[in-house]
Protein backbone atom coordinates (compact mmCIF):
# COMPACT_ATOMS: atom_id res chain seq x y z
CA UNK A 1 0.00 0.00 0.00
CA UNK A 2 1.35 3.62 -0.57
CA UNK A 3 2.53 5.16 2.27
CA UNK A 4 0.42 8.19 3.78
CA UNK A 5 2.15 11.49 3.97
CA UNK A 6 1.33 14.67 5.19
CA UNK A 7 1.05 17.87 3.91
CA UNK A 8 4.52 18.82 2.35
CA UNK A 9 4.95 15.41 1.71
CA UNK A 10 7.21 14.52 4.56
CA UNK A 11 6.02 11.27 6.54
CA UNK A 12 4.07 11.48 9.63
CA UNK A 13 5.62 11.49 13.31
CA UNK A 14 6.30 8.19 15.12
CA UNK A 15 5.21 8.60 18.67
CA UNK A 16 5.78 5.59 19.36
CA UNK A 17 8.73 5.11 21.80
CA UNK A 18 11.64 2.61 20.85
CA UNK A 19 13.68 2.94 23.64
CA UNK A 20 13.76 4.43 27.03
CA UNK A 21 16.68 5.52 28.74
CA UNK A 22 18.83 8.72 29.68
CA UNK A 23 21.68 11.33 28.03
CA UNK A 24 24.22 11.56 30.47
CA UNK A 25 27.68 13.62 30.38
CA UNK A 26 29.48 14.48 33.50
CA UNK A 27 26.88 14.71 36.00
CA UNK A 28 24.23 15.90 34.17
CA UNK A 29 21.09 13.23 33.61
CA UNK A 30 18.92 13.87 30.83
CA UNK A 31 15.96 11.71 30.62
CA UNK A 32 14.82 10.52 27.09
CA UNK A 33 13.13 8.49 24.84
CA UNK A 34 14.10 7.44 21.10
CA UNK A 35 11.76 7.20 17.89
CA UNK A 36 11.82 6.56 14.50
CA UNK A 37 13.35 9.41 12.45
CA UNK A 38 12.63 7.68 8.73
CA UNK A 39 10.35 5.12 7.05
CA UNK A 40 11.44 3.23 3.98
CA UNK A 41 9.14 4.41 1.49
CA UNK A 42 10.50 1.76 -1.72
CA UNK A 43 8.39 -0.50 -3.42
CA UNK A 44 7.49 -3.83 -1.92
CA UNK A 45 6.99 -6.26 -4.25
CA UNK A 46 5.56 -9.52 -2.98
CA UNK A 47 6.52 -12.60 -4.97
CA UNK A 48 3.74 -14.43 -6.39
CA UNK A 49 3.32 -17.89 -8.78
CA UNK A 50 1.55 -16.77 -11.78
CA UNK A 51 -0.01 -20.51 -12.16
CA UNK A 52 -1.67 -20.48 -9.06
CA UNK A 53 -1.94 -17.21 -7.61
CA UNK A 54 -0.18 -18.62 -4.20
CA UNK A 55 2.45 -16.10 -2.97
CA UNK A 56 6.02 -17.70 -2.74
CA UNK A 57 7.98 -18.09 0.69
CA UNK A 58 11.57 -18.74 1.91
CA UNK A 59 12.87 -21.57 4.02
CA UNK A 60 15.96 -22.91 5.56
CA UNK A 61 17.70 -25.13 3.00
CA UNK A 62 20.87 -27.61 3.40
CA UNK A 63 23.01 -26.25 0.58
CA UNK A 64 24.62 -29.79 0.35
CA UNK A 65 21.66 -32.18 0.57
CA UNK A 66 18.74 -29.56 -0.99
CA UNK A 67 16.48 -30.11 1.66
CA UNK A 68 14.57 -28.12 4.30
CA UNK A 69 16.13 -28.20 7.81
CA UNK A 70 14.49 -27.70 11.25
CA UNK A 71 15.14 -24.05 13.03
CA UNK A 72 16.67 -26.36 15.90
CA UNK A 73 19.09 -28.42 13.66
CA UNK A 74 20.85 -24.41 13.41
CA UNK A 75 23.57 -23.30 14.95
CA UNK A 76 25.55 -20.30 14.46
CA UNK A 77 29.44 -20.35 12.94
CA UNK A 78 32.29 -17.85 11.84
CA UNK A 79 34.86 -18.84 9.36
CA UNK A 80 38.15 -19.12 10.82
CA UNK A 81 40.05 -20.10 7.54
CA UNK A 82 38.77 -21.88 4.48
CA UNK A 83 35.80 -23.94 5.06
CA UNK A 84 36.98 -24.33 8.69
CA UNK A 85 34.11 -22.52 11.33
CA UNK A 86 34.69 -22.11 15.24
CA UNK A 87 30.66 -22.89 15.84
CA UNK A 88 29.23 -20.63 18.79
CA UNK A 89 26.56 -21.89 21.32
CA UNK A 90 23.70 -19.55 22.57
CA UNK A 91 25.30 -19.30 26.06
CA UNK A 92 28.55 -18.49 24.53
CA UNK A 93 27.08 -15.02 22.60
CA UNK A 94 24.61 -14.85 25.54
CA UNK A 95 28.01 -13.81 27.83
CA UNK A 96 29.22 -11.82 25.10
CA UNK A 97 26.41 -9.04 24.74
CA UNK A 98 27.31 -5.76 25.98
CA UNK A 99 25.56 -5.06 29.20
CA UNK A 100 22.52 -3.38 28.61
CA UNK A 101 23.14 -0.09 30.27
CA UNK A 102 19.92 2.50 29.45
CA UNK A 103 21.90 5.37 28.35
CA UNK A 104 23.53 7.66 26.06
CA UNK A 105 26.89 8.25 27.50
CA UNK A 106 28.53 10.77 26.00
CA UNK A 107 32.32 10.79 25.74
CA UNK A 108 33.27 13.44 24.23
CA UNK A 109 32.53 16.94 22.11
CA UNK A 110 33.81 17.18 18.33
CA UNK A 111 32.95 20.18 15.82
CA UNK A 112 29.92 19.19 13.72
CA UNK A 113 31.66 19.44 10.36
CA UNK A 114 34.85 16.60 11.37
CA UNK A 115 32.70 13.58 10.94
CA UNK A 116 32.53 12.44 7.22
CA UNK A 117 29.04 11.51 6.06
CA UNK A 118 29.91 8.14 5.44
CA UNK A 119 30.03 7.43 8.97
CA UNK A 120 26.40 8.19 9.18
CA UNK A 121 24.01 5.42 9.59
CA UNK A 122 20.50 5.69 11.29
CA UNK A 123 18.86 8.72 12.72
CA UNK A 124 16.32 8.76 15.49
CA UNK A 125 14.69 11.73 17.13
CA UNK A 126 15.56 11.72 20.58
CA UNK A 127 12.74 13.55 23.08
CA UNK A 128 12.50 14.17 26.88
CA UNK A 129 10.36 12.38 29.21
CA UNK A 130 10.19 12.57 33.30
CA UNK A 131 10.20 16.24 32.98
CA UNK A 132 13.72 16.58 31.47
CA UNK A 133 12.84 19.13 29.35
CA UNK A 134 14.55 21.72 30.47
CA UNK A 135 18.09 20.05 30.59
CA UNK A 136 17.28 18.77 27.15
CA UNK A 137 16.69 22.77 26.12
CA UNK A 138 19.57 23.68 27.94
CA UNK A 139 22.06 20.93 25.89
CA UNK A 140 20.84 21.62 22.56
CA UNK A 141 20.97 25.15 22.51
CA UNK A 142 25.08 24.40 24.08
CA UNK A 143 25.66 22.26 20.94
CA UNK A 144 24.04 24.96 18.07
CA UNK A 145 26.06 27.69 20.56
CA UNK A 146 29.43 25.94 19.96
CA UNK A 147 29.00 24.20 16.60
CA UNK A 148 29.60 21.38 18.17
CA UNK A 149 28.21 17.27 18.29
CA UNK A 150 28.58 14.90 20.98
CA UNK A 151 29.95 11.21 20.29
CA UNK A 152 27.96 8.71 22.26
CA UNK A 153 27.96 4.87 22.86
CA UNK A 154 24.57 3.62 23.41
CA UNK A 155 23.41 -0.24 23.55
CA UNK A 156 19.94 -0.95 21.29
CA UNK A 157 18.79 -4.28 21.11
CA UNK A 158 21.65 -6.14 22.49
CA UNK A 159 23.94 -3.85 20.31
CA UNK A 160 26.82 -1.59 21.32
CA UNK A 161 27.27 1.60 18.87
CA UNK A 162 28.98 4.65 18.12
CA UNK A 163 26.45 7.53 17.56
CA UNK A 164 26.64 11.45 17.62
CA UNK A 165 24.04 13.32 19.08
CA UNK A 166 23.38 16.52 16.64
CA UNK A 167 21.00 19.64 17.32
CA UNK A 168 18.72 19.74 14.79
CA UNK A 169 15.65 22.76 15.05
CA UNK A 170 13.89 21.90 17.93
CA UNK A 171 15.23 18.18 18.60
CA UNK A 172 18.25 16.28 19.70
CA UNK A 173 19.08 13.28 16.84
CA UNK A 174 21.01 10.46 17.37
CA UNK A 175 22.09 9.19 14.61
CA UNK A 176 23.91 6.12 14.82
CA UNK A 177 27.34 5.95 13.63
CA UNK A 178 29.63 3.00 11.68
CA UNK A 179 32.62 1.88 13.63
CA UNK A 180 35.83 3.10 12.24
CA UNK A 181 36.82 -0.73 10.74
CA UNK A 182 33.61 -0.70 9.08
CA UNK A 183 34.41 2.32 6.60
CA UNK A 184 36.59 1.52 3.57
CA UNK A 185 39.79 3.46 2.96
CA UNK A 186 40.16 5.49 -0.14
CA UNK A 187 43.78 5.41 -0.78
CA UNK A 188 43.97 2.84 -3.44
CA UNK A 189 41.49 4.68 -5.41
CA UNK A 190 43.15 6.96 -8.02
CA UNK A 191 41.71 10.47 -6.98
CA UNK A 192 43.32 13.93 -7.75
CA UNK A 193 45.29 15.82 -5.01
CA UNK A 194 43.84 18.23 -2.98
CA UNK A 195 43.87 21.93 -4.11
CA UNK A 196 43.74 24.09 -7.09
CA UNK A 197 47.22 23.07 -8.67
CA UNK A 198 46.43 21.98 -12.52
CA UNK A 199 43.20 23.90 -12.67
CA UNK A 200 42.89 26.92 -14.95
CA UNK A 201 41.16 30.35 -12.96
CA UNK A 202 38.79 30.31 -16.08
CA UNK A 203 37.38 27.01 -15.56
CA UNK A 204 37.26 27.67 -11.53
CA UNK A 205 35.20 31.16 -12.17
CA UNK A 206 32.74 29.48 -15.02
CA UNK A 207 32.21 26.39 -12.47
CA UNK A 208 31.74 28.45 -8.77
CA UNK A 209 29.66 30.70 -11.35
CA UNK A 210 27.18 27.79 -12.11
CA UNK A 211 27.33 26.39 -8.74
CA UNK A 212 25.90 29.57 -7.64
CA UNK A 213 23.36 30.16 -10.25
CA UNK A 214 21.88 26.72 -8.96
CA UNK A 215 22.20 27.18 -5.42
CA UNK A 216 18.59 27.09 -3.66
CA UNK A 217 17.46 26.57 -0.34
CA UNK A 218 17.65 22.99 1.45
CA UNK A 219 13.70 21.48 0.40
CA UNK A 220 13.04 18.00 0.74
CA UNK A 221 9.85 18.27 -0.86
CA UNK A 222 11.13 19.00 -4.42
CA UNK A 223 12.78 16.21 -4.59
CA UNK A 224 10.69 12.60 -5.57
CA UNK A 225 10.89 8.91 -5.92
CA UNK A 226 9.92 9.44 -9.90
CA UNK A 227 10.10 5.33 -10.10
CA UNK A 228 8.30 4.76 -7.13
CA UNK A 229 5.59 7.49 -8.37
CA UNK A 230 4.82 5.98 -11.93
CA UNK A 231 4.55 2.26 -10.84
CA UNK A 232 2.38 3.56 -8.02
CA UNK A 233 0.36 4.75 -11.01
CA UNK A 234 0.80 2.25 -13.16
CA UNK A 235 -0.41 0.16 -10.29
CA UNK A 236 -3.50 2.13 -9.48
CA UNK A 237 -4.55 2.23 -13.46
CA UNK A 238 -4.37 -0.87 -13.40
CA UNK A 239 -6.47 -1.77 -10.32
CA UNK A 240 -9.22 0.30 -11.50
CA UNK A 241 -9.59 -1.46 -14.96
CA UNK A 242 -10.23 -4.87 -13.00
CA UNK A 243 -6.49 -6.31 -13.70
CA UNK A 244 -6.25 -7.83 -10.67
CA UNK A 245 -4.78 -11.65 -9.12
CA UNK A 246 -6.30 -13.20 -6.22
CA UNK A 247 -3.34 -14.19 -3.93
CA UNK A 248 -4.19 -17.20 -1.94
CA UNK A 249 -3.06 -16.93 1.63
CA UNK A 250 -2.20 -20.18 3.59
CA UNK A 251 -5.05 -21.80 5.55
CA UNK A 252 -3.95 -20.99 9.09
CA UNK A 253 -2.31 -24.02 10.94
CA UNK A 254 -0.88 -25.71 7.55
CA UNK A 255 2.08 -26.78 7.77
CA UNK A 256 3.90 -25.24 4.82
CA UNK A 257 5.12 -27.44 1.98
CA UNK A 258 9.04 -28.72 3.06
CA UNK A 259 9.94 -29.45 -0.48
CA UNK A 260 13.22 -27.89 -1.84
CA UNK A 261 13.40 -27.69 -5.09
CA UNK A 262 9.78 -27.89 -6.67
CA UNK A 263 7.56 -26.66 -4.29
CA UNK A 264 4.53 -26.81 -6.58
CA UNK A 265 3.55 -30.69 -6.91
CA UNK A 266 2.17 -31.68 -3.38
CA UNK A 267 0.46 -28.47 -3.80
CA UNK A 268 -1.31 -29.29 -7.25
CA UNK A 269 -1.75 -32.92 -6.20
CA UNK A 270 -3.71 -32.06 -2.72
CA UNK A 271 -5.90 -29.56 -4.71
CA UNK A 272 -6.63 -32.54 -6.95
CA UNK A 273 -7.63 -34.70 -5.15
CA UNK A 274 -9.80 -32.33 -3.36
CA UNK A 275 -11.76 -31.21 -6.03
CA UNK A 276 -12.08 -34.56 -7.03
CA UNK A 277 -11.01 -34.10 -10.72
CA UNK A 278 -8.64 -37.53 -10.77
CA UNK A 279 -6.20 -38.79 -13.64
CA UNK A 280 -5.98 -42.11 -14.85
CA UNK A 281 -2.92 -43.56 -12.87
CA UNK A 282 0.25 -43.25 -15.86
CA UNK A 283 2.25 -46.47 -16.67
CA UNK A 284 5.45 -44.51 -15.02
CA UNK A 285 3.68 -45.08 -11.46
CA UNK A 286 5.70 -46.97 -9.29
CA UNK A 287 4.82 -50.68 -8.53
CA UNK A 288 2.13 -50.50 -5.66
CA UNK A 289 1.30 -46.68 -5.09
CA UNK A 290 -2.10 -45.74 -4.87
CA UNK A 291 -3.05 -41.80 -5.85
CA UNK A 292 -2.85 -40.73 -2.34
CA UNK A 293 0.98 -41.51 -1.62
CA UNK A 294 3.92 -39.70 -1.91
CA UNK A 295 4.45 -37.87 -5.40
CA UNK A 296 8.48 -38.31 -4.87
CA UNK A 297 7.55 -41.60 -6.53
CA UNK A 298 6.06 -40.74 -9.91
CA UNK A 299 8.95 -40.88 -12.05
CA UNK A 300 11.08 -39.61 -13.10
CA UNK A 301 11.58 -38.38 -9.57
CA UNK A 302 11.21 -35.22 -8.45
CA UNK A 303 14.42 -33.15 -6.51
CA UNK A 304 11.98 -31.70 -3.94
CA UNK A 305 8.26 -33.52 -2.07
CA UNK A 306 6.43 -32.94 0.81
CA UNK A 307 8.56 -34.39 3.83
CA UNK A 308 5.01 -35.10 5.61
CA UNK A 309 3.24 -36.78 2.75
CA UNK A 310 6.42 -39.62 2.34
CA UNK A 311 6.25 -39.77 6.17
CA UNK A 312 2.11 -40.56 6.13
CA UNK A 313 2.78 -43.10 2.64
CA UNK A 314 5.18 -45.13 4.77
CA UNK A 315 3.07 -47.62 6.56
CA UNK A 316 0.98 -48.23 3.70
CA UNK A 317 3.88 -49.41 1.44
CA UNK A 318 4.30 -53.28 2.99
CA UNK A 319 0.43 -53.61 2.45
CA UNK A 320 0.35 -51.99 -0.96
CA UNK A 321 3.33 -53.99 -2.39
CA UNK A 322 1.77 -57.28 -0.46
CA UNK A 323 -1.58 -56.39 -2.83
CA UNK A 324 0.23 -56.17 -5.95
CA UNK A 325 0.11 -58.90 -8.30
CA UNK A 326 1.92 -57.78 -11.35
CA UNK A 327 4.99 -55.20 -12.24
CA UNK A 328 2.88 -51.80 -12.95
CA UNK A 329 -0.18 -52.26 -11.08
CA UNK A 330 -1.63 -49.94 -8.74
CA UNK A 331 -3.14 -50.87 -5.13
CA UNK A 332 -6.20 -50.02 -6.19
CA UNK A 333 -6.39 -52.58 -9.51
CA UNK A 334 -4.81 -55.43 -7.15
CA UNK A 335 -8.09 -55.78 -4.59
CA UNK A 336 -10.45 -56.14 -7.93
CA UNK A 337 -8.48 -58.98 -9.05
CA UNK A 338 -7.92 -60.60 -5.96
CA UNK A 339 -12.01 -60.66 -5.20
CA UNK A 340 -11.81 -62.45 -8.74
CA UNK A 341 -9.83 -65.00 -7.69
CA UNK A 342 -11.42 -65.54 -4.79
CA UNK A 343 -14.74 -65.95 -6.78
CA UNK A 344 -12.82 -68.21 -9.33
CA UNK A 345 -11.69 -70.92 -7.06
CA UNK A 346 -14.92 -70.81 -5.06
CA UNK A 347 -16.66 -71.67 -7.94
CA UNK A 348 -14.29 -74.72 -8.46
CA UNK A 349 -14.44 -76.13 -4.81
CA UNK A 350 -18.57 -76.18 -5.41
CA UNK A 351 -18.21 -78.15 -8.36
CA UNK A 352 -15.72 -80.33 -7.25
Amino acid sequence: MATKKIAGGIAPTSTRTLWKGAITFGLVHIPVGLHSATQESGLDFDWIDKRSGDRVGYKRINKATGKEIATSDIVKGIEYEDGQYVILTPEELEAAYPKTLQTIEIEAFVKAGEIPFVYLEKPYYVAPINRGSRVYALLRETLKASGRVGLAKVVISSSQHLAVLIPCGPALILNLLRWGDEVRSWEQLSLPDEGREGLKPGELKMAEQLVDEMTTKWDPNKFRDSFREQVMELVEKKAQSGKLMAVTEPEKGEAPPAGATVHDLSEMLRRSLASGKRTPAAKTVARGRSDGEAEDDIAPRKAATKKTAAKKSEPKKAATKKAVGGKGASASGARPAAKKAAAKTAARRKAA
